[in-house]
């Protein structure tokens, strides 16, 4: 149990770093960063870890991202729902393609309409500055570019059986 323990967390810090360091290759759209590495970051977690650990490092690269200036408050709101909607999207129908669709709505929706008022309330933006969707747009664009990452490497993996080789180990 400990072993397993250990193997998720480390694999989740792995991501963590990957999601970090992927966000250097950042697109600036509207008044967001657009990483579309840190929402294959999050299909993978969904796939390979679970929601909670999704979650979770959706959260600490976030944390990274903004202590060290390569992000914004905005990659909250813009990878913690994607990664809890497509975390439990996987673990209730282990199917990918569902997964990916998932993560746009959960990030491109849902966190583009949470990402209004954290504009407003946290980052000092005016009302009359931004619109109710402006946020909506750019985590749309970010979030399919890395669903169309995340589903060519995870399909590519499923059709050579080394993601049920790693589903595997890290359920044991």
């Amino acid at each position: 149990m400990k072993k397993t323990n250990v193997q998720k967390l480390t694999f989740a810090a792995l991501l963590c770093a990957v999601a970090v360091v992927g966000s250097m290759f950042s697109v600036p759209i509207f008044g967001s960063k657009c990483a579309p590495v840190q929402h294959m970051v999050n299909i993978i977690c969904a796939v390979l870890l679970g929601p909670w650990y999704g979650v979770g490092v959706a959260f600490a690269a976030s944390l990274i991202r903004n202590l060290t200036g390569l992000g914004s408050l905005m990659a909250f709101p813009g990878s913690m729902f994607g990664a809890l909607l497509c975390g439990i999207t996987y673990w209730k129908v282990k199917k990918i393609f569902p997964t990916l669709l998932a993560e746009v709505f959960g990030t491109g929706i849902l966190g583009g309409l949470c990402a209004y008022p954290v504009a407003i309330l946290l980052m000092g933006q005016s009302a009359g500055n931004i619109a109710f969707y402006a946020y909506i747009i750019p985590f749309l664009i970010s979030t399919t570019a890395g669903a169309i990452l995340s589903g060519i490497l995870i399909y590519s993996l499923s059709s050579t059986k080394i993601l049920f080789d790693i589903q595997a180990q890290l359920s044991k």
